[in-house]
């Protein structure tokens, strides 16, 4: 049965969200068994480390680049009515909303995307953030954050078309899109070899870059058999989560769509890859200094995720994927908002006292 007779008989809506599960089933999968999780990527790479995490993020990145600029050159996809490419866009919302989305990814262990997986494995540190998380974000949409993301955003905008589309501002198209993903994705074979990746490293790492492409295809295909207007998307996690919570929240609730089946896959999926790993495991907070580190990191990718244009999913693997000029702008920040913030919290703590000077530690003895 194709697209045109299932959306017939149940709507465009019903069908976008079951393929928005399935792909989010395969992509919470992958990302599970690989641990995809572009903080651990971050970090490794400003210590210097081109190690297993970051070797699996390129993986990832380039398998994404390489199959949706392929299915352009195919003419299979087309992306020029994307909100990331066909909108009036925000330079200094990417810039800044990047670089706080950084910071916090750090400071909750893991990005929107990473919360969701995590908590599907137990986590509940990673359950409370991304509740904050959701909540922040659909202040910043229509809230009471609404007016300073406006104000950040208005500092410095760019038309939307070519003049935002990264390879025709310098005249190329999607051939050299697709050389520039293979060439990543040579960087990262190498990266891999030299880390010693296991088989589920590279499994997952591909496997979570072509569920990128898969939602940008499948999007585009109920949109060109569609009689309704749909929009087509890629994967993201900062709209779908705030649009879960007036779900849950209001009546009557959002529309049924893509993103409606696609956060409840990836928690499916991802369960179902700590069940293959038997990692299923109950973890909380140690302190109170730690919970609160977290809800401060889960607001601040909540505001920067919006002001941005998207998580590091949606803005920097869905819209770099695309060469989306703001989502590169916006991936760059969350790399430098990361590593700066990643020093700062591993900044020694200074005693007064030299440590020759300290006054030794008597341990008491039972008689």
């Amino acid at each position: 049965m194709d697209l045109t007779s299932l959306m017939d008989r149940h709507g465009s809506g019903p069908v976008l969200a079951a393929g928005g599960a399935l792909i989010g089933l395969l992509f919470g999968f992958f990302a599970q068994r690989s641990r995809f999780c572009l903080r651990a990527a971050v970090i490794e790479f400003w210590h210097g480390k081109f190690a297993e995490k970051l070797s699996v993020w390129l993986l990832a990145f380039a398998s994404a680049v390489v199959a949706v600029q392929a299915l352009i050159l195919l003419g299979a996809l087309d992306v020029s009515g994307a909100r990331q490419l066909a909108n009036r866009g925000s330079l200094s919302g990417a810039l800044v909303g990047g670089l706080l989305f950084g910071a916090g990814m750090i400071m909750t262990r893991g990005c929107a995307s990473r919360l969701l997986v995590l908590s599907a494995n137990g986590n509940l540190r990673a359950l409370l953030s991304g509740l904050v998380f959701a909540v922040t974000a659909q202040a910043t949409l229509a809230g009471s954050l609404a007016p300073l993301r406006a104000g950040i955003s208005a500092w410095w905008t760019i038309d939307g078309g070519a003049a935002r589309h990264l390879l025709e501002r310098v005249g190329g198209g999607a051939a050299d899109g697709l050389v520039l993903g293979l060439l990543w994705l040579v960087v990262a074979v190498i990266f891999s070899l030299r880390s010693g990746n296991r088989p589920w490293m590279w499994i997952g790492g591909v496997g979570t870059g072509l569920a990128v492409a898969a939602a940008w295809w499948f999007s585009h295909q109920v949109a060109k058999s569609s009689f309704d207007p749909v929009q087509i998307q890629g994967l993201t996690f900062s709209g779908p989560s705030a649009e879960w919570l007036m779900r849950v929240l209001t009546s009557p609730a959002p529309a049924i769509g893509f993103d409606a089946g696609m956060l409840p896959g990836v928690f499916v999926g991802s369960a179902l890859g700590a069940w293959v790993g038997r990692e299923f495991k109950i973890e909380g907070f140690k302190n109170g200094y730690s919970m609160a580190r977290y809800i401060v990191g889960a607001m601040l990718m909540g505001f920067g995720s919006m002001l941005a244009g998207g998580c590091a999913v949606g803005a920097g693997m869905t819209g770099g994927a695309i060469f989306a000029l703001t989502a590169w702008l916006a991936l760059a920040g969350m790399w430098a908002g990361g590593g700066l913030m990643e020093r700062w919290l591993a900044e020694p703590v200074h005693t007064t006292q030299p440590a020759t000077q300290r006054a030794p530690v008597v341990v008491p003895v039972a008689p």
